[in-house]
């Protein structure tokens, strides 16, 4: 069996599922189906408190009955989910839209890349990952430009279009090839959970980016169009900035050259010095050009760290058990992913720049775990 068909479906996957048709509008979307900002962040902090509680229980039954079936279960729900967000119009629609994404996401996290992973060589595997990413980030580039002349038309039909590529999606992951991996005996729940915890260096790296992470996220989905429309940018630029990002976000697929030319460590701190610096600007910035620069450096300085923490992570994993201790780690972060969100979704009601405040602070305290992790490393 060539087991490199797993990486290019998984390409083409990935690349289906970046088309979200509606997200340059997402937060005004939202908005217009009746949700409040209020409403808009509890749900999505709803939603990260849920991924916490399904990431293990995901990654132990991917480790025990398959990568595939784990994966063909949360393309699925991923699916459905797109269905139900393009039919909501309440608060509890959109949350019911809500927990079958965090199902289908803490279902995907872990088990995409570990089956990647077991199905290359090993020193590929940063540059494979960076790819991977890339083909995510084409496909919401390409569905960034049409979602111009969609929303022309009217903001539903880009929800409506949306659904169309998840289904393509979740039927190509029926054609993937489970590896085969053999046990000598079946996956302990709570022996994986106490193996992701005893490795201190990685959990203190996996928090590290995720406060990184979800700053990024932050400033990327919700803050940048409060940011724009402060620095008198027109709303309808939006969609066209969200491409440029996209495109600088192309940048991963070359994260292997910088981790091989400076080493990983240095990268990633100098990649998050650049990320602080730029929200350290957006704090004071009310000036176009400067907003649209400190975006653009700070989302194509994460789109670089993603693959190098996820080369590191799975690089430390040695046990059979791959899938589960990738979900713990997941887990890890989805806990700074849940306090953080609701902390910059408090700040972001009393202003703007507040809410940049907040995230220097945090990407402050994500680099000062990261020198205490690379001191435990060199020691």
């Amino acid at each position: 069996m060539n087991r490199k068909i797993n990486v290019y479906l998984m390409y083409i996957i990935v690349f289906l599922q970046g088309f979200v048709f509606y997200g340059p509008i997402a937060t005004i979307y939202r908005q217009n189906r009746g949700l409040s900002m209020s409403s808009i962040f509890l749900i999505e902090s709803i939603s990260w408190v849920l991924m916490i509680i399904f990431e293990i229980p995901w990654g132990w039954f991917s480790d025990k009955f398959g990568y595939k079936k784990t994966l063909v279960i949360s393309n699925f729900l991923f699916f459905i989910s797109k269905i139900i967000f393009y039919k909501a119009y309440s608060f509890e629609m959109f949350f019911l839209e809500r927990v079958l994404l965090s199902l289908s996401i803490s279902g995907l996290s872990g088990c995409d890349t570990a089956l990647i992973y077991s199905s290359i060589e090993d020193d590929e595997s940063e540059k494979i990952f960076g790819r991977y990413n890339a083909f995510s980030t084409v496909g919401f580039l390409i569905a960034s430009l049409v979602s111009s002349f969609l929303v022309k038309y009217s903001m539903d039909s880009t929800a409506f279009w949306t659904i169309i590529p998840y289904g393509l999606a979740a039927i190509l992951t029926l054609f993937i090839k489970d590896t085969k991996i053999e046990h000598e005996k079946k996956p302990k729940l709570k022996q994986s959970l106490l193996t992701a915890l005893k490795n201190k260096n990685i959990i203190i790296l996996v928090l590290s980016a995720a406060l990184i992470s979800e700053v990024v996220q932050a400033v990327s989905v919700f803050l940048n169009q409060s940011q724009y429309l402060r620095s008198g940018i027109d709303i309808k630029y939006f969609g066209i900035l969200t491409a440029v990002m996209q495109i600088v976000c192309l940048s991963s697929v070359k994260a292997y050259k910088l981790s091989n030319k400076l080493g990983k460590n240095k990268s990633i701190q100098i990649l998050y010095m650049i990320i602080s610096i730029c929200c350290t600007i957006l704090v004071f910035a009310s000036n176009a050009a400067l907003t649209i620069l400190s975006i653009i450096l700070l989302c194509g300085s994460a789109s670089i760290i993603s693959p190098i923490i996820l080369d590191i992570e799975n690089k430390s994993i040695t046990t059979m058990d791959r899938a589960t201790l990738l979900s713990v780690y997941a887990m890890c972060g989805d806990l700074i992913g849940a306090g953080a969100n609701i902390i910059i979704g408090k700040t972001a009601d009393i202003s703007t720049p507040a809410s940049f405040i907040t995230c220097t602070i945090m990407c402050l305290c994500a680099y000062i775990l990261f020198i205490v992790y690379k001191r435990k490393v060199t020691v």
